[in-house]
């Protein structure tokens, strides 16, 4: 520690494993104040398998230490559940592929000989906006990350709960209507199948979400009703974290807060119909402010912090040439 209290200035590098696309950047600590280094975009080679799909990790990790060295941790977000002390991925809905009891931490940390750490991909997002963006001095929050489904992550004292196996903050995955439509997650009626992007484009009577954000601005009557109607679902599930967390402010983000705007009154309306506990006056809704770099920023700040607690920054020496494995 230096004698301001502060850790002394690091490097550290947020992966943030999508379906589409895995994001990296390189952040920089120095003492409370955080900035990105520099940032990274490759495609997930989903469809060639999870071994494919962590080589890439590799090489593209490999690509940002060499380009800004002295990195000290990794932390990886993964879009589903993983089990955090062997530091493998359990379940992830929407990327195709043998992924249950697969290794992602190990083999990323074995290949770039630094010290790694898994994280759930909207976790992580909660994680980057408290500490770089919209959540930032803000006590307790909850987010969600609205896309392909619906993650979800809280606050408390400031800092992200995780729960003893990381799913802590599964919001997407409260039961809304208890006969309602399946989740990919196996229960009925999760807050997810209402809000998902498929469920947004068939209410919308639009192929995409994103045909449905823009025929609703266009002045559709359908899609602006369909928003209407996932706006009331979120209202719902974001009614319910407000009972239990009373949170400062709630943080909408992810590929489809761009929407957000086409569902606030829908929303609004649901909490006063249903919040009587706590005043809604003191809880502020806003959309994240770092885009869909946030899960990359926060996987890189989760790794600083697990660095710290655990008191292992120092590195390895790699198995193998950080940018040579998987090479495509």
């Amino acid at each position: 520690m230096e004698a301001s209290g502060h850790p002394p200035s690091s490097r550290h590098l947020g992966l943030d494993l999508g379906g589409t696309n895995i994001k990296a950047v390189v952040v920089e600590r120095d003492g409370t104040d955080w900035r990105v280094l520099d940032r990274d975009q490759v495609a997930t080679p989903a469809a060639d398998g999870p071994d494919a799909v962590v080589a890439r990790l590799v090489d593209v990790g490999g690509d940002l230490i060499g380009r800004a060295p002295g990195v000290a941790s990794i932390g990886i977000g993964i879009p589903g559940l993983y089990d955090p002390v062997a530091g493998t991925t359990r379940f992830l809905v929407n990327i195709p592929g043998a992924w249950d009891g697969k290794p992602v931490r190990d083999p990323v940390r074995n290949a770039l000989g630094l010290p790694a750490f898994l994280i759930n991909d909207a976790r992580a997002l909660g994680v980057a906006e408290l500490r770089l963006g919209a959540a930032r001095g803000v006590s307790a929050m909850i987010g969600l990350t609205l896309g392909t489904g619906v993650g979800g992550v809280f606050a408390i004292d400031g800092v992200v709960q995780l729960g003893h196996d990381g799913t802590a903050g599964e919001i997407g995955h409260q039961t809304i209507e208890p006969d309602g439509p399946w989740c990919g997650c196996g229960n009925r009626g999760c807050l997810e199948a209402f809000a998902r992007a498929d469920q947004i484009a068939a209410v919308c009577g639009t192929a995409t979400a994103e045909q449905a954000i823009e025929r609703a601005r266009a002045g559709d009557a359908r899609a602006i009703e369909g928003f209407k109607q996932v706006g009331r679902y979120l209202g719902i599930g974001i009614a319910n974290m407000i009972v239990v967390i009373s949170p400062d402010r709630v943080v909408i983000g992810g590929g489809l807060a761009v929407a957000a705007d086409l569902m606030l009154d829908a929303i609004h309306a649901e909490l006063r119909r249903r919040v009587h506990t706590t005043s809604l006056d003191d809880v502020e809704i806003v959309t994240a402010e770092l885009g869909t770099w946030a899960g990359a920023i926060g996987a890189a700040v989760h790794g600083a912090d697990q660095v710290e607690l655990s008191g292992s920054a120092r590195p390895t020496a790699p198995t193998a040439a950080p940018t040579s494995v998987g090479a495509p």
